[in-house]
């Protein structure tokens, strides 16, 4: 049997997340001070006790995630010896990803997404954005619907998250008209998203060139585990590759459905997802009918592994 452990994205984040690992572990809440000291945030406050819209903040965001992500993981560890044979995330997750294969550890991948959600909102300037979720269509004609309404604005399908759930982003213009040709097209919903930026567009061009200078000034160790990046569905377990396709990334659409093919392909036939909510055991469901996906979202999920681990 073949395992993958995987990490969600941005959106999975809730009020009182982590909770029950941070207070079963100190050396946690350890964690979560040095990093409100070293980036003058109130991150751990803001995880126990909101308010919502303050945690919805990407630069808080995005930190919250992570540190959730990494305590299920840790919490899973310290009952269980599997090891996966690759770990991969979506978006964000894709360091929560590194930080699981040993190429970060989890203060400098704290610090890296931190500073990735400031320079995602910088970046945007005073342009006018939107995101919206595409659902009922095949991402080639989502992809059609795009490159037609190009001439409203901006527009790019960005977040291939199932077959037929797309998540597009742009200038507000581009895409409002985007999201009115799907409808045409028989799209079942379209789903406005709120969010902090047009993510994963040239828009934001200029926070790809500053998380590589962030990215620049950490080291970044070669993996144990092999990491399936977001940019090409391709494994790997070097430090210096996963820099480069993480500057990339920013910028570039998230191909989670080829992710997980390439997994599926390799005989991966478990998936466990660390971290808030099951957003990914809920994607990979559509993705693949025969795989099988867990979430260890609180402590109480870990005792449903027992049987796959044995």
């Amino acid at each position: 049997m073949k395992t993958a452990f995987i990490f969600p994205g941005q959106g999975a984040q809730y009020v009182g997340m982590a909770q029950d690992f941070v207070q079963n572990d100190p050396s946690l809440a350890r964690i979560l001070e040095q990093f409100d000291l070293g980036h003058n945030t109130q991150l751990a406050k803001t995880m126990a006790e909101g308010p919502d819209e303050l945690l919805k903040q990407t630069h808080l965001t995005q930190p919250a995630i992570l540190f959730h992500s990494i305590c299920a993981l840790r919490a899973f560890q310290a009952r269980y010896k599997l090891q996966p044979s690759y770990v991969a995330g979506h978006s964000l997750g894709e360091f929560t990803a590194l930080v699981a294969s040993g190429i970060l550890n989890l203060e400098q991948a704290l610090h890296l997404v931190h500073k990735r959600g400031e320079f995602m909102i910088k970046a945007v300037g005073d342009t006018p954005f939107a995101m919206a979720a595409v659902i009922g269509l095949d991402s080639q004609v989502v992809q059609q619907i795009c490159v037609s309404a190009t001439d409203s604005g901006l527009v790019q399908a960005v977040n291939f998250n199932t077959p037929i759930q797309t998540v597009i982003s742009g200038t507000e213009s581009g895409v409002a008209k985007a999201s009115e040709l799907a409808k045409v097209q028989g799209a079942k919903r379209v789903l406005p998203l709120v969010v902090g930026g047009p993510f994963h567009t040239p828009l934001i061009d200029k926070a790809s060139g500053w998380l590589i200078d962030e990215m620049n000034q950490i080291q970044f160790k070669d993996g144990s585990i092999p990491v399936v990046s977001n940019l090409d569905a391709q494994a790997s377990t070097g430090g210096d590759t996963a820099r480069n396709k993480l500057g990339k990334q920013i910028i570039s659409a998230v191909q989670w459905v080829d992710c997980v093919r390439f997994m599926v392909k390799q005989g991966v036939t478990h998936f466990i997802e660390f971290g808030p909510q099951k957003v990914l055991c809920g994607m990979i469901k559509n993705i693949d009918k025969e795989a099988s996906c867990f979430n260890i979202d609180r402590i109480e999920d870990l005792a449903a592994l027992e049987e796959i681990t044995k």
